[in-house]
């Protein structure tokens, strides 16, 4: 017993100078503060007593540094959402500056190219013409060239006849210097084969410069082809340029709307399909196709491509009626913060974001459809949901007021209910739910994809 009783003291000694030393801790902090943070006193009465709190100055050190702490909490907490705020309200100007940019780029590609074609067309055309007077020009002096040859040949046979006409006169003078009368016919006969000889020279003269002339315009034409043979060269390899810049263009913007689509789980080939099946209509009166008989294989060439510029313009327009039947829209404008993303939580599958606000924060349709359901919902609470085109819906729960009905078509921007606490919820916030073909997908890759795209 003698041994129990010593090792018990020690024990109690420790556990008396434990409890002194905080006291005295405590009364050292006390004494240090009381120059800044005298004790005071809070009375409290009653009918038949007075009684009173003692605040000491680590007590009032301690309220002090709590309320430093959620001031310092709040102004953080604020300029987080201003700075969220201002951030989106400039990422959305920007992507409509660069839209806009971007569009006008293109119209002015595509007006450099409809200038650029019809100043290939009117080359052509210039090029055709030059080459007909050419090929006339060559036929006059084919002409001229038979018609020189035809008039040697007869010259020819003039001179034979003229050269035997004389030898024969000459023999007939040797025979008949007797009577004067014979002498005159054969000088009269003399004159007669002068004045064809004359005619005949004129004609071959005339017809010299006849062949000279034409070889001078067909020189001059031929100038003039090669002219425009190299001006239509140099419009057409401008315009092969413009209509590289051009397809580079489309080809770049193609690809992040495919990107789009690929990102939030849908097949782009599914997508433009569907959209064509619905944008098919055609008609109009069907005219003969006139075609160029040049057989220009740049001219194909450049044809070609542009078929191929407007194939994927037109991909690109379908691309952007399918974005606008995207539910890519925020939910919440008004200033909010994310509490909760989509994936798993507590061991079940949380199909949605959670963007926390104020109660009655507006709650607006991120895209363009028909409303299919409005009202209360199990853990949903009232609940808001919205059949959208391409297979895709979107849900929206917890609200405070619902402020649209069954079968209510919406658009993009509507305002459709308020933020609430209805249902399984802790607190203000919306619950924000994008399906696709019946199965739950990430929201933000929607928010995301269009943020990348516009």
């Amino acid at each position: 017993m003698g041994n129990g009783t010593t090792a018990s003291r020690p024990q109690q000694g420790c556990t008396v100078e434990g409890h002194v030393l905080p006291k005295r801790l405590i009364s050292s902090l006390d004494s240090s503060l009381e120059r800044w943070l005298p004790e005071k006193r809070l009375f409290l009465r009653s009918d038949d007593a007075t009684r009173f709190l003692r605040l000491r100055p680590a007590t009032q050190l301690m309220g002090l540094l709590g309320g430093g702490l959620i001031f310092g909490w709040t102004v953080i907490a604020s300029s987080i959402l201003v700075i969220d705020a201002i951030s989106s309200g400039s990422s959305d100007e920007q992507m409509s500056h660069t839209q806009a940019a971007f569009e006008e780029r293109l119209e002015q590609l595509s007006a450099e190219r409809d200038a650029r074609a019809a100043e290939a067309l009117a080359a052509q055309n210039r090029f055709t013409v030059a080459l007909e007077q050419v090929s006339k020009m060559q036929s006059q002096l084919l002409a001229s060239e038979e018609k020189r040859r035809e008039l040697e040949t007869g010259l020819k046979v003039v001179q034979s006849n003229l050269s035997e006409a004389i030898t024969e006169r000459n023999d007939v003078k040797e025979q008949l210097q007797v009577t004067d009368g014979d002498g005159m016919d054969d000088q009269a006969r003399t004159e007669e084969f002068s004045v064809a000889l004359d005619i005949l020279s004129g004609e071959l003269r005339n017809t010299a410069d006849a062949r000279s002339e034409a070889e001078r315009l067909a020189e001059e034409a031929s100038l003039k082809a090669e002219e425009l043979r190299v001006e239509r060269d140099q419009i057409i390899a401008r315009n092969d340029e413009i209509l590289n810049q051009l397809e580079n263009a489309v080809t770049v913007s193609v690809e992040p709307l495919d990107e789009v689509f690929r990102s939030v789980g849908m097949d782009p080939d599914d997508v433009l399909s569907t959209i064509r099946e619905g944008y098919s209509g055609q008609g109009g009166p069907l005219n003969p196709i006139s075609y160029s008989t040049s057989g220009d294989a740049t001219l194909s060439r450049e044809e070609t491509k542009a078929k191929q510029i407007i194939v994927t313009l037109d991909e690109m327009n379908t691309y952007r009626i399918a974005i606008e039947k995207l539910p890519l829209a925020m939910p919440v404008k008004s200033s909010f913060r994310y509490t909760s993303g989509f994936g798993r939580r507590w061991g079940r599958m949380h199909e949605g974001v959670d963007m926390a606000g104020p109660s009655g924060t507006p709650v607006y349709a991120t895209g363009d459809g028909v409303v299919s359901f409005a009202g209360r919902q199990s853990g949903y609470g009232n609940l808001i949901k919205v059949t959208h085109e391409l297979g895709t819906e979107t849900r929206y729960a917890h609200l405070s007021r619902i402020r649209v009905k069954d079968g209510q078509r919406v658009s993009q921007g509507d305002l459709i209910g308020d933020m609430g606490n209805t249902g399984r919820s802790t607190g203000p916030h919306l619950h924000y739910e994008v399906h696709v073909n019946g199965r739950a997908v990430d929201p933000m890759s929607f928010i995301k994809a269009a943020s990348n795209v516009f």
